[in-house]
């Protein structure tokens, strides 16, 4: 590209960062790593009646955490700065004053209460709701009256008569608006913040902003846009409208419509980069067979002309086996805090009774490989830390029969002498018991699993037993030996 690319992730502090808006961000942040550009972080919070408390930073954690890291914006290189919208309402009240000189604008002292009573009208005889232009021609009188009385106003654009505003949309084509369909739509409230549209524009001009990627809700305000950039005398930005992330039960997921916050996700055991992997995928794909990619591969591949204009569904299940595959790769080293935090808070482990770091490092890599979640490796793994005080209850009917106690106790027996307490001799013990009593090895190994973590199901059962230790397991083939009938 001819062009430094500079695109932005301009998001407001309305509410938590939710997935649609990562996935914004995430497409912005490989566009600009691919041409060697520059990903800007904005915050628009002009709207001060939706500003939530917090937001701000669950934004920057949330971005941080999924490594979308910022060459601009609030805590960096703030070479454009300020870069939070609220800090910059004198820029746009002087571009708006440039409008109003340039009868671009216009100010506006039509009250709230008459706008509403506008709609209401216009919606009772079927005519097309918006503003009817009654202050579009005041004269020069008549405006300075009303400035005299102090009335409050709102600064609106002029909206051209007749006009066809066509852009091109890199993932779309061409898109056409007839002027007709839009009315004065406002650039400046009455509390003197900007509207989105004004705000937008302006900081997209002086940011040098080259490629403009956000959703596709945004298409339908792009020609007033288009003619706030025309009136201002400055270059279009490229624009491309992302397809929309579709909720698996249906509609738009959104921060209405329920969709998880980044953090929620981080919270229930996601890894950041099978959640960046897994929204890349969601409207792009590389143009092969490859689902499963590094944040360096998705940098290589990313093209916006591979970006779809359909929407895609947000598929939680597929998310689960992404992040299935990147926990098992994972070094348990990487995934010990998160995982230590989550047996502390099940009161399994604390600070005076802290195992070893090896042991609770092999815990983690016996079972990561069968965990979809962090969430899941920390439920499952609760028989590294407690006997069981109770047996899963069809397993204990099949498997704790009277039957069962003799050969629990040659186990007990041959456990007990076996010469070291490796996988491999365990192994081997437990071949040569089923060899001599001619069982089946699963004769030995479900009683013998059910007894020492109280479910029938989990990770290879030697090594289950090697990391669990001779003592423990011992202790517990004699406890379940003690509740089963016939003892």
């Amino acid at each position: 590209m001819s062009k430094t690319v500079r695109v932005r992730f301009a998001p407001s502090p309305t509410g938590y960062l939710h997935v649609g808006g990562a996935r914004s961000a995430l497409f912005n942040y490989l566009f600009a790593r691919r041409n060697g550009g520059e990903f800007i972080l904005r915050i628009e919070d002009t709207d001060r009646s939706r500003f939530v408390e917090g937001a701000l930073e669950e934004i920057y954690q949330s971005l941080s955490w999924l490594g979308l890291d910022w060459d601009e914006g609030p805590q960096k290189n703030e070479k454009y700065g300020p870069y939070v919208q609220s800090q910059r309402v004198d820029i746009y009240t002087a571009y708006a004053d440039k409008l109003l000189q340039s009868e671009n604008a216009y100010r506006c002292f039509c009250t709230p209460q008459r706008i509403a009573q506008l709609r209401v009208e216009q919606e009772k005889t079927g005519q097309k709701t918006g503003y009817d232009r009654h202050c579009r021609n005041l004269n020069s009188e008549q405006i300075q009256q009303n400035l005299s009385d102090n009335l409050p106003f709102v600064i609106r654009f002029k909206i051209p008569a007749q006009r066809e505003i066509t852009f091109n949309d890199m993932i779309r084509g061409a898109i056409t608006y007839n002027s007709e369909v839009l009315d004065d739509f406002v650039l400046i409230k009455s509390d003197g913040f900007p509207t989105y549209h004004m705000a937008n524009v302006v900081d997209d001009n002086l940011m040098e902003i080259s490629h403009v990627l956000r959703g596709d809700e945004w298409i339908a305000s792009t020609p007033r846009h288009l003619l706030i950039y025309e009136a201002l005398g400055w270059d279009l930005p490229q624009f491309a409208h992302l397809p929309i992330i579709l909720s698996p039960s249906g509609g738009k997921l959104s921060k209405r419509k329920g969709a998880a916050s980044v953090m929620d996700y981080k919270r229930a055991g996601y890894l950041p980069e099978a959640l960046g992997n897994f929204l890349a995928l969601l409207g792009w794909a590389p143009g092969d067979d490859r689902e499963k990619m590094s944040f360096d591969e998705l940098i290589q591949a990313f093209s916006i002309e591979q970006v779809s204009a359909k929407s895609s569904v947000f598929d939680e299940n597929k998310l689960e086996w992404m992040n299935g595959l990147y926990l098992a790769e994972r070094d348990g080293s990487s995934l010990i805090d998160q995982v230590e935090d989550g047996w502390k808070q099940r009161n399994w482990i604390d600070q005076n009774h802290l195992p070893d770091r090896n042991y609770l490092l092999r815990v983690i890599d016996l079972m990561k490989v069968r965990s979809k979640k962090i969430t899941d490796l920390v439920d499952n793994s609760h028989y590294f830390f407690n006997d069981p005080v109770e047996y899963e209850k069809k397993a204990a009917e099949k498997h704790f029969k009277p039957q069962s106690l003799p050969i629990l106790n040659e186990m007990i027996g041959q456990l007990n002498l076996s010469e070291d307490f490796s996988t491999a001799s365990i192994e081997r013990v437990f071949k040569n018991v089923a060899q001599e009593k001619d069982l089946s090895l699963g004769k030995l190994v479900h009683p013998v699993r059910l007894a020492v973590s109280g479910v029938s199901f989990g990770p290879g059962l030697f090594e289950l037993l090697e990391i669990l230790g001779r003592e423990t397991v011992i202790r517990r083939l004699k406890k379940a030996c003690s509740i089963i009938p016939g003892n």
